[in-house]
């Protein structure tokens, strides 16, 4: 049948199972936003306050179900707005396609208005991009770009249609076609490898088994609590690999790195074999890439062969689906039994357990109460700074896909929308972000998209009136010259919430806070609870990169 451009895009769509765009419209993309207006039945729009917000909100419909997140945008600064969020996606390997509409294409090049090489700017940050001047190529391109997003190690696609392309007179033949079904990636995976993987497990008296994101992604879960329990170790994680091993398993020993707990940095050091299943070794995670697990052999597991060797220098890899990777080994490793080192690692977090303030509201005692309240089943997402770090160290996620945050660009600004795009993908689930009050300011006008869209999010402000994180390594590492990170200002966010139609409560003590969100947690529309704590609250552990990992620890 002849369709215009802008059907074809919609139909392609649909093909794909789309049912939720996120988005804005403007002048470039209007033909596309006519059809959808057609079909808004079939594919549900969130316009969102802010493309950034769309494009964060199509990075947490994509995290939190699993599937391919959409959002669209119009030329020039509409395009431009998604940049960060697509740079979020690219480093945390989430799979979005983002439709963007240019200027006609023979406008291109002229500094026309509006103008903008998107793909140009996009290069560096997506797995691939597309313009696509012919209509006849424009099914087949979206096709390619879903396949892109969520094949081998998942990430962001951009897609740019010039605006005749799109328009309604400009017909191809469409031929509608099923999705080709995304395979694991298997072939890589060699009967050598696994029986040199299996050989260096079997020689190990102290192994360590350190989990990333590639281990969400792959939906491993199953495959890795085997696993663990063949080789019979101690489990730490990534921020990004959160929930892949359960945090209340007796062998997790918690979060690595700067920001990790003591036992987990400490059993890195002493192991003789540290397993790393889908983690890229970041230097957060390092520190000294000389010194880093300097007694132990290392052994990878992941998709992209292009992590292997790039932080760290491995003694062996495996290069696969860690899902595939796993249940190979789990078929012929032997039951491993290391009493001796397990009993030494329970000592380790016993000696040098999380602590929570006793009295005074926390950010400690904020998330716990929290993940006490939800009984660890809502969906978690943050923003980035000290607030991320206590949902990392004090909430305990049972499963992947619960926590949704920027780990590896670190975008202050993500988590409202991430959490908007969690809700409308999960209708059913208690989501809920938890911000700083720095963080929240960049995006907070999306607080009036989640009431737009009746979504009853929990937005959690932990206000310390400063930008945390920054002030303190100006504490620690420039004698306390807190240079533009003050932000002792009169912004009054419960009233700003209420003003944009939310519930907002403010909160001073432990008691205020567990009433505000045993109401929030019942509340049909959306809820921002503003928690004040002291400006000097602090993340411990806490390091300069480079710093030995046993030396990771400094009291305050």
């Amino acid at each position: 049948m002849l369709l215009n451009g802008s059907e074809i895009i919609i139909e392609c769509l649909k093909e794909q199972g789309v049912d939720t765009v996120f988005g804005y419209p403007g002048g470039a993309i209007l033909n596309l936003y006519d059809e959808l207006y057609k079909h808004s039945d079939e594919i549900h729009h969130v316009l969102t306050s802010h493309e950034q917000g769309a494009a964060h909100a199509a990075d947490g419909y994509a995290r939190s179900t699993g599937k391919v997140g959409v959002c669209f945008a119009t030329s020039g600064p509409g395009a431009t707005n998604l940049v960060t969020g697509i740079a979020t996606a690219h480093m945390d390997s989430v799979p979005i396609v983002a439709i963007t509409c240019n200027v006609n294409v023979s406008l291109l090049g002229k500094d026309s208005f509006q103008e903008i090489d998107i793909t140009g700017i996009t290069m560096p940050i997506t797995k691939h991009n597309f313009i696509v001047k012919d209509i006849k190529d424009l099914a087949e391109t979206i096709r390619r770009a879903f396949t892109i997003a969520k094949s081998g190690r998942p990430g962001p696609v951009l897609i740019d249609v010039p605006k005749d392309v799109t328009a309604p007179n400009n017909k191809y033949e469409y031929m509608p076609m099923k999705p080709i079904p995304v395979g694991r990636v298997k072939k890589s995976i060699t009967e050598d490898a696994i029986k040199e993987a299996v050989k260096l497990i079997k020689k190990s008296k102290k192994p360590v088994i350190f989990v990333g994101g590639g281990a969400v992604l792959a939906n491993a879960s199953k495959e890795l609590k085997k696993f663990v329990e063949l080789v019979d170790a101690p489990v730490c994680d990534t921020l990004m690999g959160k929930g892949a091993f359960d945090g209340r398993d007796e062998r997790y020993t918690g979060m690595l790195g700067m920001h990790g707990c003591k036992a987990s940095n400490l059993s890195v050091s002493e192991c003789d074999l540290l397993i790393a299943v889908g983690t890229r070794f970041s230097d957060r995670v390092l520190g000294n890439p000389d010194k880093f697990a300097s007694n132990a052999k290392i052994l990878q597991f992941d998709v992209d062969p292009a992590e292997i060797n790039k932080n760290i220098l491995t003694d062996h890899a495996v290069v696969g689906d860690v899902k595939e990777i796993l249940s190979r080994l789990n078929k012929v490793l032997e039951q491993s039994n290391h009493e001796a080192w397990m009993k030494h690692v329970k000592e380790l977090s016993e000696k040098y357990p999380l602590t929570i303030p006793a009295e005074g509201l926390s950010g400690q005692y904020i998330v716990a109460e929290t993940y006490r309240q939800t009984k660890g089943d809502a969906i978690i997402a943050t923003e980035v700074g000290q607030h991320q770090m206590w949902a990392a160290q004090f909430y305990k996620f049972k499963k992947p896909h619960q926590l949704l945050t920027s780990g590896g660009l670190g975008t202050m600004g993500y988590g409202l929308g991430a959490a908007i795009g969690a809700k409308t993908g999960n209708p059913d689930k208690k989501v809920i972000n938890i911000a700083g009050d720095g963080c929240f300011r960049m995006n907070m006008n999306e607080v009036a998209t989640a009431v737009r869209e009746k979504l009853p999010i929990i937005e959690i402000v932990i206000n310390n009136h400063v930008l945390g994180m920054v002030r303190q390594w100006q504490t620690i590492f420039y004698e306390k010259r807190y240079s533009a990170t003050v932000l002792d200002d009169v912004v009054d966010y419960v009233k700003l919430a209420e003003a944009m139609g939310a519930t907002g409560y403010r909160v001073t003590t432990q008691e205020e806070f567990q009433s505000a969100l045993k109401e929030a947690l019942v509340s049909e529309k959306p809820v921002l609870i503003d928690c004040i704590i002291d400006s000097d609250d602090k993340v411990w552990p806490m390091v300069a990169p480079g710093a030995p990992i046993n030396e990771f620890f400094k009291e305050d």
